[in-house]
């Protein structure tokens, strides 16, 4: 997706006088990095323009992941609640878009290696916890593996219980169940097809709701998907 398709302002879901959430459009870097050198355009910078104020990323998404964002407003609030992601005190909600019909429901307790970019041999493994539910099955009349006519896949919501870095798609490709438009844990041939049958390219990876428990009780935070989920969200449940 073009970076001058982000020179707009960023759609604010919440602001107070700790931590300021956005909705993050898919394709659009956190902060730079040096495996997208090419990319000047990321999430913080243009926050950082709209507010006239520093921020701080408080987690991360990957760049093809849309939904809620968080910022800290200062230095005790990306303290507090950097601890609070780090300890599991925040609880996330993704829509995801995957290969197959998974069960109803389930738990993928899988450990991971710490870094998903480097060969997982040698590297330790930490726990991994993923929470997951089926909420819709599609059977689409285009062919990916010559043994079968049409192709499956599922709209599924997953709650990751620890934050390791890619951990739903790596916990989905874990299962046989690998996110569609995952260019890294994903299938190619499904990537493409899927593609062509909705007219999107993207990672089918929306992060649709924070809850983070504050002083003054819950504070819920939810970013409405783009319209490309429309097909998806309108069919029947499973």
């Amino acid at each position: 997706m073009p970076t001058e398709n982000f020179r707009l302002s960023l759609r604010v879901l919440h602001c107070d006088n700790s931590v300021v959430a956005i909705d993050k459009p898919p394709g659009l870097l956190v902060h730079a990095s040096a495996l997208d050198a090419h990319e000047n355009v990321t999430a913080v910078e243009l926050l950082r323009a709209q507010l006239g104020e520093r921020v701080a990323p408080i987690h991360r998404l990957d760049k093809g992941t849309s939904g809620v964002l968080l910022f800290a407003r200062h230095a005790d609030a990306a303290r507090e609640w950097g601890l609070a992601f780090e300890q599991g005190r925040v609880r996330k909600r993704y829509l995801a878009l995957v290969r197959g019909w998974p069960q109803q429901a389930g738990v993928i307790d899988q450990p991971l290696a710490r870094d998903p970019e480097l060969p997982s041999a040698g590297q330790p493994r930490l726990e991994a916890v993923t929470r997951f539910e089926r909420l819709a099955c599609f059977e689409w009349p285009f062919s990916v593996d010559a043994r079968h006519a049409t192709s499956r896949y599922a709209l599924v919501a997953a709650e990751p219980v620890t934050g390791r870095r890619h951990q739903i798609r790596r916990h989905f490709k874990h299962i046989a169940h690998p996110l569609v438009g995952d260019a890294t844990h994903g299938k190619g041939p499904h990537n493409r097809a899927v593609a062509q049958w909705l007219g999107v390219t993207r990672l089918w990876l929306h992060a649709q709701r924070l809850e983070l428990q504050t002083a003054d009780g819950p504070l819920v935070i939810t970013a409405e998907c783009g319209a490309e989920w429309a097909p998806l969200l309108e069919s029947p449940a499973p």
